[in-house]
């Protein structure tokens, strides 16, 4: 299952401090730890990543899926914002919304 994390407005503004892969390190990171806790497979495609903060948007597959997909991505929303907001300008909403494409 392909998904894309297309980041909102505010997402946008705040990944703009990152570079690539910082980007690609940090959601590595927390899909890792949360996967602890999931029964979920996830990849993140280095080719399908090249330019996250211009495609506005962050790509994984899933595989082996044996949780709700809704649930972790909420999850990782919440706890992907305390790095991020080390680099923003006061308060982070919602930093993506979740596009399933296959």
């Amino acid at each position: 299952m392909n998904v894309h994390l297309n980041f909102t407005n505010k997402g946008k503004v705040v990944i703009e401090n990152f570079n690539n892969e910082e980007l690609i390190e940090i959601f590595s990171r927390y899909i890792n730890t949360l996967t602890k806790k999931y029964a979920v497979d996830i990849t993140v495609p280095a080719e399908a990543n090249q330019n996250i903060v211009q495609d506005g948007s962050f790509k994984v597959v899933l595989s082996n899926v044996q949780c709700d997909v809704d649930t972790f991505f909420k999850e990782l929303g919440r706890d992907i914002k305390v790095p991020l907001k080390k680099r923003a300008d006061g308060k982070l909403e919602n930093v993506f919304k979740i596009q399933v494409i296959d």
